[in-house]
Formats: structure tokens, sequence, C-alpha cells
């Protein structure tokens, strides 16, 4: 077989093609594996990172719980026992001076918002709050003696965190 000096096949070129495929498609399985371990390794960070609300919210609830209770501990004589705005636990408006409840009031860190629900009395007194995020939690199991009512919780909006004494 003669060939033409401007003739484009060269002899090995459709080995080279057979190698360029197998090499094409050995990079799309790569890709894909790729893929699949990056989606398992998004879905632990995000379990790790809603765990980690979880921790806060319950540390954030025990905050405010404990401050509502030290409200009702230091009412004055004939004085309300529970506040009307959260942020009468940032300054106690019932005492002359300054008394803090707490140091600032807090982001739900399931919402991300400064939003959250409150249980109040009859006279519009703050009893609790709790988060409005309607999620299922991923804890349902050993919370400390305090939060055990949350076991039978389906959202994160039934962890509330009540004053101790009312």
């Amino acid at each position: 077989m003669i060939r033409s000096p401007h003739s484009s096949r060269t002899p090995g070129t459709c080995r080279g093609r057979r190698m360029g495929g197998f090499t094409y498609l050995a990079v799309l399985v790569l890709v894909a594996v790729m893929g699949v371990v990056l989606a398992a390794a998004g879905q632990v960070w995000h379990t790790v990172q809603q765990r980690e609300k979880e921790r806060e919210l319950l540390f954030i609830g025990q905050e405010f719980r404990s401050a509502l209770d030290r409200y009702a501990t230091n009412t004055p004589r004939n004085g309300r026992r529970a506040p009307m705005r959260l942020e009468e636990l940032l300054q106690d408006p019932r005492v002359p001076g300054v008394r803090r409840y707490l140091r600032k009031l807090y982001l739900d860190p399931i919402t991300g918002t400064a939003e959250w629900g409150l249980v109040k009395g009859a006279g519009g007194e703050i009893y609790g709050v709790h988060s409005l995020s309607a999620a299922e939690p991923l804890k349902k199991n050993n919370f400390a003696r305090v939060d055990r009512q949350f076991e039978s919780a389906t959202k994160y909006s039934e962890w509330v965190f009540m004053q101790a004494r009312n």
C-alpha cells in the first residue's frame, strides 16, 4: 500500500482513537465517583451543622430559662414575676439602676432570626421561649433531666424552655 504524503492517516491512528475513548470513559467514571463522594460528604457536613445548631439551641434555651428564673426570684414586693418583653431581661425596669439577667438577646440558631415563639400568661407576661422552626430535630434522646420532655418532640418549636418557678 502506497501512502500519499498528504494523507491524514498515519499508522497507529485507530489504536490512538481507542485509547482516547478509554481515557474519556475513565474520566467520566472518575467524575461520577467524585460526585457521589462529594454528595455523601455534603450530607455528613449538613448533619454535623444541624447537630451543632441543636446544641446551640439547647444552650440558648437554658440561658433564657435561667434568666426568666432569676427575673422571678428578684421580683420586688408586689411586682410582676415575669417580663412583658424579652428586652426586660437585658435591663430590669422594675428596679433602679442596672440589673441584667441576659447579656444579649440571642438569635434562634435554627431559623437564624431574632424572633422567638413566646409562652405567655393571661396578662401577657412571658414564661417561656421556643424556636419557631417546624423542622424535625435530629436529637431524639439523651437530653438533660430538665429537657426530658423534648424526647417526644417532632419539631423544634416543641422544645419549649419554660421558667421553672411560676
